[in-house]
């Protein structure tokens, strides 16, 4: 008898009245949430202007998802074409089924629209929302839980998790206890990848997109070896799942882009955004002597009328300095004709 487990949900979704409440799609909209959240007070210290974070998570959010699930049906077609296959089920996100190579990919896709339209650099906003994204995975793998997929091999360790015989691979059906390897990847994105990137961006003020480089190259190590856990289905090249090799491939590419331009361009960018003026709250201010100069010119008399706060005496010397001007060259004559 097993004494101790992770049970799952005995359903992922609840209803309220004919509207269904999935736990799958709660997950991710907590993760995008807190990366929004996160990624708007880092821009905020980075000098940017605080709404501008949300305002494009509008493009990216929408081309994260497209692509999640985009890639995930390219990689996992089997599923939803072929003979017995449903093809509409290719459209039901709720049941499961985003790829993160795919939504970072689409994702990014949507921030560049975003930032181009706000004349910002994307890699300054990439930094900024690193660790958000890194939390986001996080909080979003616990929709794995909800659907009771994508688990490790079998286990008798005390943090096994309970799996339903509905949702139980076909090689080992009497099996109850399993790997959660969404716990394990929710552990690796929080604890690690988030952790690590906000501490390296501290100590060494990453820039021009080494933050979100780094987050990617842990991100992928931490997935390499969680893959190799799992038991669902997925297509092998060499020995290796799929998504092992796009692990390395994408870890690969990050280290050389922090290499490279840590040498072409080190340091951070002084400015972010150019349309803000770096204050604590991210809005922009007026010209520091405006107010200064706008007094000034309403208290200033207008030219050729009397001031009147002027003394007697003042008014006099005035008009004596008046008359001792000299005259215009033609002025006497013009008088005398």
């Amino acid at each position: 008898m097993d004494l101790a487990y992770i049970p799952s949900p005995s359903r992922g979704v609840v209803y309220l009245g004919p509207i269904p409440l999935r736990g799958y799609a709660f997950c991710i909209i907590i993760g995008v949430f807190v990366a929004v959240w996160l990624g708007g007070r880092r821009w905020v210290a980075r000098g940017g202007v605080k709404t501008t974070v949300a305002d494009i998570a509008v493009w990216a959010v929408p081309f994260g998802l497209l692509g999640g699930r985009l890639y995930h049906v390219i990689t996992d077609y089997e599923l939803y074409f072929g003979k017995g296959k449903d093809w509409v089920g290719a459209f039901k996100v709720w049941d499961g089924g985003l790829g993160i190579w795919g939504a970072v990919a689409l994702g990014a896709l949507g921030a560049w629209i975003g930032c181009r339209r706000r004349g910002i650099p994307l890699p300054a906003y990439a930094d900024a929302v690193a660790p958000g994204i890194a939390i986001a995975q996080g909080i979003g793998r616990w929709g794995n839980w909800f659907n009771q997929e994508l688990y490790g091999g079998p286990t008798k360790l005390p943090w096994a998790l309970e799996i339903d015989p509905a949702h139980r691979p076909l090689s080992s059906p009497d099996t109850g206890l399993y790997h959660p390897t969404f716990l394990y990847e929710s552990l690796w994105d929080i604890l690690v990848v988030a952790l690590l990137v906000l501490w390296a961006d501290k100590r060494f003020k990453l820039g021009h997109g080494r933050a979100f480089a780094l987050y990617v190259a842990a991100y992928c190590v931490g997935r390499g070896w969680i893959e190799h856990m799992r038991v669902d289905y997925a297509h092998h090249i060499l020995g290796l799942r799929l998504n092992d090799w796009t692990a390395i491939i994408v870890f690969l590419a990050a280290v050389t882009y922090i290499v490279v331009s840590a040498r072409l361009r080190p340091g951070r960018e002084t400015v972010v955004e150019p349309a803000a003026v770096a204050q604590p709250d991210g809005e922009p201010e007026a010209e520091p002597d405006a107010p200064a100069q706008q007094a000034d010119a309403a208290t200033e008399p207008v030219s050729g009328e009397p001031d009147a706060h002027a003394t007697p005496d003042a008014e006099a010397d005035r008009s004596s300095a008046a008359e001792e001007a000299p005259k215009a060259p033609g002025a006497e004559a013009s008088k005398k004709a």
